[in-house]
C-alpha cells in the first residue's frame, strides 16, 4: 500500500467517523431538547377536566350576551374618538358615546399570539408558553423555529390545559364563536373547537401566512387564494347569522377582525373613501361591520342584554397611528402596548363616560366571567382583575403594577406612573438593531416615553429594576402559575 493510499484511507475514515460522531450528538441533542422540552412543559390536563366540571349552568333568562370584537394591529390613534382625523369611525364612536373608553389599556404582548392567549386565558402569556408568533406547520418559520429551539419549551399551540373563556362559557350555558383569526395552533388538539367554540368561521393564522385558508369549522371552506377585498363583509355576514341563530339564547361571539393586519383590503363600496388610504379604507369598514352588528342587537332587542367590548391586539405595524405613544407593534414603548378599549352594554355602563384606570387585555377575560358569574378558576394564578367595576363606575382604579413581555423576555414594569425599560432594541433610527437603555419614563407628564429620568430619580429606577429581578425569580420557580 503506498503512502497516498494510506493517507486517503486514513482521511476517509476520519470523515466517516467525524460524521458519525456528529450524527450522534445531532441525534443526542435533539432527543434531549425534546425530553428537556416535555419536561419543562409542567403539563397538567387534569386540572383543566376537573375545573370545567365544577362549572355549573345558568339561568339562561339572567345571562346576558358578550362580544368581544378584537381587531389586529389597529392603533391607538386610529379611530375618531381617540382623535384620528383621517379615519371615519362613526359607528365605533358612537359605542364610546354610549359607553366607556379606557385611555390606559394595553395589550399584553405587542404581537398577536400571545395577545390573544392571554385574552382567553386571563393570564400573561408567558405561563401558557406562548411567547411568539406560531407560524403554520412545516412552512419555513416554523421548520427554523423548531430546529432554533425558539419555540418555548417547543410548544406550537395552546395549552391542552389551559382553561379558556369559551370554554367555561360553555359550560355556563352559552353557546359560543369564533369568527376571524385563532393564531393559537393548527393541528389538533390546539384547533379552536377543541378550545371551547361551538362554531368556528376563519383563519388559523394572521392574513400575510401561506396557504391562508377560510374554514367552517374544520372544513375548508375557502381554497387559497382566498379574496380578502370581502373578508369584512362575509365575517360580517357571518356575525349577524350567528347572533340571529342564537337569540334566543346566552351567546358569546369572539370577533377577532384580520385587519387592518397586512396585506390591506377592503371591499369595492368602500375603497378609496378615506383620507388614510388602503389602511383607512379597511378601518372604515371595520367601523361599518361593527355598525352593522350593533344595528342587528337593536333589532332583535338585545342591545341592553349584551356586553360589547372592542379592542386591539396590539400596537400598529407598518402603518397606523400608535396616537402620541411612542413605538409601534413588537417594539415595549407605549405603541407596541397601548390599544383602543371600549365597552358598551346599556343601563349598566354610563353613556360617555372615560377612564384612565391602568388595565390589560387579560381583565376582559376576568370582566367576561364576572358578567356570566362563573367563579374565577383558584387552581392557578389568574393575572387579570375583574373590570367590571371601573366600567360600571363603581372602581377608579385597578391594577397598580404590569408587566411588559417582549418574546420570552421580561423587558419592563409599569408601576403607578413610572415605566422602567431593561436595555432592548429600540425604534432609534440607524441604531435600532441595538440594544438601548435602560430607561425610566413618566407617563403621568411624559405620555410618549421622550425624556428619561433614571439620573434623576435613580431610586424609583433601582426599585423598579429589582421588581423585574423579583418577578422574573418568582416565574421561574413556577411559571405555568400552579396552586
Amino acid at each position: 500500500m503506498t503512502d497516498s493510499t494510506q493517507k486517503k484511507l486514513t482521511r476517509r475514515r476520519f470523515l466517516k467517523g467525524s460524521l458519525a460522531v456528529g450524527g450522534a450528538l445531532a441525534v443526542g441533542g435533539t432527543g434531549y431538547r425534546l425530553a428537556s422540552d416535555a419536561l419543562g412543559r409542567d403539563y397538567d390536563p387534569a386540572r383543566g377536566e376537573a375545573l370545567l366540571a365544577g362549572i355549573q349552568p345558568g339561568d339562561p333568562g339572567t345571562l346576558p350576551n358578550l362580544i368581544v370584537i378584537a381587531t389586529d394591529d389597529l392603533g391607538y390613534g386610529d379611530l375618531g374618538i381617540y382623535g384620528s382625523r383621517a379615519i371615519r369611525t362613526p359607528h365605533i364612536d358612537q359605542l364610546a358615546t354610549e359607553g366607556m373608553r379606557l385611555t390606559n389599556f394595553c395589550s399584553s404582548a405587542p404581537l398577536c399570539s400571545p395577545s390573544r392567549a392571554s385574552l382567553l386565558t386571563g393570564r400573561y402569556a408567558i405561563r401558557s408558553h406562548v411567547a411568539l408568533t406560531f407560524y403554520p406547520a412545516g412552512s419555513p418559520m416554523d421548520l427554523i423555529f423548531r430546529i432554533g429551539g425558539v419555540y418555548p419549551h417547543g410548544v406550537r399551540g395552546i395549552p391542552e390545559d389551559e382553561v379558556l373563556l369559551p370554554e367555561l362559557l360553555q359550560r355556563r350555558g352559552y353557546r359560543t364563536a369564533l369568527l376571524g383569526k385563532w393564531h393559537l395552533g393548527d393541528r389538533s388538539p390546539h384547533l379552536p373547537r377543541e378550545n371551547g367554540f361551538d362554531y368556528f368561521y376563519g383563519a388559523y393564522f394572521s392574513n400575510d401566512m401561506d396557504p391562508y385558508v377560510i374554514y367552517r369549522n374544520e372544513e375548508v371552506e375557502i381554497e387559497p387564494p382566498v379574496d380578502q377585498n370581502v373578508l369584512t363583509q362575509n365575517l360580517t355576514r357571518e356575525a349577524l347569522s350567528f347572533i340571529g341563530e342564537n337569540q334566543a339564547q346566552p351567546f358569546f361571539l369572539y370577533y377577532a377582525q384580520p385587519f387592518p393586519h397586512t396585506p390591506l383590503h377592503a371591499s369595492e363600496a368602500f375603497r378609496g373613501r378615506s383620507a388614510a388610504g388602503l389602511y383607512g379604507d379597511a378601518v372604515e369598514e371595520i367601523d361599518w361591520s361593527v355598525g352593522q352588528i350593533m344595528d342587528t342587537l337593536r333589532d332583535l332587542d338585545l342591545d341592553e342584554r349584551t356586553l360589547v367590548i372592542f379592542t386591539s391586539d396590539n400596537g400598529p405595524w407598518w402603518e397606523g397611528s400608535p396616537g402620541l405613544t411612542r413605538g409601534r407593534k413588537n417594539l415595549p414603548f407605549e405603541g407596541g402596548f397601548r390599544v383602543p378599549f371600549i365597552a358598551h352594554w346599556p343601563g349598566v355602563i354610563p353613556a360617555g363616560t372615560v377612564s384612565d384606570a391602568v388595565s390589560m387585555n387579560f381583565d376582559i377575560y376576568v370582566a367576561c366571567l364576572a358578567a356570566a358569574g362563573i367563579p374565577l378558576p383558584d387552581d392557578r394564578i389568574v393575572d387579570g382583575q375583574n373590570l367590571l367595576p371601573v366600567l360600571t363606575g363603581e372602581a377608579s382604579a385597578l391594577h397598580e403594577t404590569l408587566y411588559y413581555y417582549k418574546g420570552k423576555r421580561l423587558v419592563g414594569v409599569r408601576h403607578g406612573d413610572w415605566k422602567y425599560l431593561r436595555r432592548h432594541m429600540t425604534d432609534n433610527g440607524g441604531y435600532a438593531s441595538l440594544s438601548q437603555g435602560p430607561f425610566l419614563f413618566n407617563l403621568a407628564t411624559d405620555p410618549n416615553e421622550s425624556y428619561d429620568m433614571i439620573e434623576s430619580e435613580p431610586e424609583v429606577a433601582a426599585r423598579l429594576a429589582q421588581m423585574l429581578d423579583d418577578w422574573d425569580a418568582e416565574m421561574e420557580k413556577n411559571v405555568r402559575g400552579w396552586r
